[in-house]
C-alpha cells in the first residue's frame, strides 16, 4: 500500500465512519504549488452522507482538514469526486421513485422499507409538531 499522510488517514477514517460502504472509500493525495489536494472517492449511494444537508458535512470535513494541515504547515483542500452523469442519474432515479412510492404516504409516516445507517433516529416535522415545537 502507498504511504499515507496524516491528513489522508484522517479524512479516510472520518468518511469511513459515516458511510454505508466503507470499503469503497478511497482518498488520493496530490501536491502542487497551492498545497495538498485530497480527492475523495465514495460509493455513489453514500454521496449524500458525505455532502450532508446543504453541504454541511463536506464543509465541516474541509474545516477539520485545514486544522490538521495547519498543524503540519500545509494548506489542505478536499475535492469530492463525482463521476460524469452521476447527478443526472440520481435526479432521474429520485424522480421515478418519488412519484410511485410516495403516493398517499406522509413524510412522517413509518415505512416498511428497511432502515439504513443514516435513517435511524431522524426527527421529522411531525415529531416536532407533536412536541409543540
Amino acid at each position: 500500500m502507498a504511504e499515507q499522510f496524516v491528513e489522508q488517514q484522517f479524512l479516510e477514517f472520518m468518511v469511513k465512519s459515516i458511510v454505508n460502504h466503507p470499503d469503497d472509500v478511497k482518498v488520493e493525495r496530490t501536491v502542487d504549488e497551492r498545497g495538498v489536494l485530497l480527492t475523495l472517492h465514495v460509493n455513489p449511494e453514500d454521496m449524500g452522507y458525505v455532502i450532508g444537508r446543504e453541504g454541511q458535512t463536506a464543509r465541516a470535513l474541509r474545516i477539520l482538514l485545514k486544522i490538521v494541515g495547519a498543524k503540519g504547515n500545509a494548506r489542505v483542500n478536499m475535492k469530492i469526486y463525482e463521476p460524469e452523469g452521476a447527478r443526472r442519474e440520481h435526479q432521474e432515479k429520485k424522480a421515478s421513485t418519488s412519484g410511485s412510492s410516495m403516493g398517499g404516504m406522509s413524510m412522517g409516516a413509518p415505512s416498511s422499507m428497511p432502515q439504513k445507517h443514516g435513517d435511524a433516529g431522524l426527527v421529522t416535522d411531525a415529531d416536532l409538531n407533536d412536541l409543540g415545537i
